[in-house]
């Protein structure tokens, strides 16, 4: 199966580190032209030194996705330059911890406004852009979250499950302009946000123990299914969160294959 993505255009948001950093190189490496966006204009320009050893043109702009205006801005400029967008990539987000009882405003607020509002705002943007072409891919990301929260992460948890609400709403809206709309639920993908590796080593193992491969996925894993979301190849996918977490919920307790393998 060959996913040809030549000569496409991306947007994706959260691009700084982690994850979306991971997203947007690989959609290089497939020849899509990328747009990126991010708060943190150092992060920018690492970025563009990765993405000129790996060919091909992209542009970078400093964003904070909860501006409509701005997102606007930079959208109405892609389609200028480069007359089309074809993928839209939503992983810019924020965590928030805190039990309820103790949860601030500010708090629930930011997680809202980010990993809501601003793939809200973003998905708006384009839509004039995808509908004139009759054809658009958007992936959002959502988390394991919004399908089994973990305790102390209600705001969190809570705005994941509203994007993939969101996300099957949007679905239903633009299936007649031939535009999908996904999201992804990642499960435990180190990064410099959640330092799942820097933890003793019993903690690890007992995370790990959670999961069918028990191993910890990669960013890769995530960047190569957004890469399949938005080919041809998935063109009969839409409205749907898909589970990519290393099977945290295919069985109640994976340790006990280990046990019976002799793998532990």
């Amino acid at each position: 199966m060959d996913i040809t993505l030549t000569g496409q255009v991306a947007i994706v948001t959260g691009v700084g580190q982690g994850i979306g950093r991971e997203i947007v190189k690989t959609l290089a490496a497939e020849g899509v032209t990328t747009v990126a966006l991010d708060i943190n204009e150092g992060d920018l320009a690492s970025l563009d030194k990765e993405l000129s050893e790996i060919g091909g043109e992209h542009v970078q702009y400093v964003c904070d996705v909860r501006d409509g205006a701005r997102i606007r801005e930079i959208v109405a400029d892609v389609d200028a330059r480069f007359g089309r967008i074809d993928i839209l990539v939503n992983n810019a987000g924020v965590g928030g911890d805190g039990l309820v009882s103790e949860l601030s405003e500010d708090v629930w607020d930011l997680c809202f406004d980010i990993n809501v509002k601003g793939t809200y705002l973003t998905c708006q943007a384009v839509l004039p852009i995808m509908k004139r072409q009759r054809r658009g891919r958007i992936i959002n990301a959502a988390s394991f979250a919004a399908i089994v929260p973990i305790v102390g992460s209600a705001a969190y948890a809570g705005s994941k499950s509203a994007v993939n609400q969101f996300t099957r709403a949007l679905a239903g809206e633009v299936g007649p302009w031939n535009i999908t709309a996904n999201a992804y639920a990642p499960g435990m993908v180190p990064t410099t946000l959640n330092h799942f590796t820097e933890r003793d080593q019993a903690e690890q193992d007992r995370l790990l123990d959670t999961l069918t491969l028990r191993s910890w996925g990669e960013k890769a894993d995530i960047a190569n299914l957004v890469c399949f979301l938005a080919s041809d190849q998935a063109r009969y996918i839409t409205g749907t969160l898909i589970d990519i977490s290393g099977g945290k919920l295919a069985t109640q307790v994976p340790r006990l294959a280990y046990e019976h393998a002799g793998a532990l």
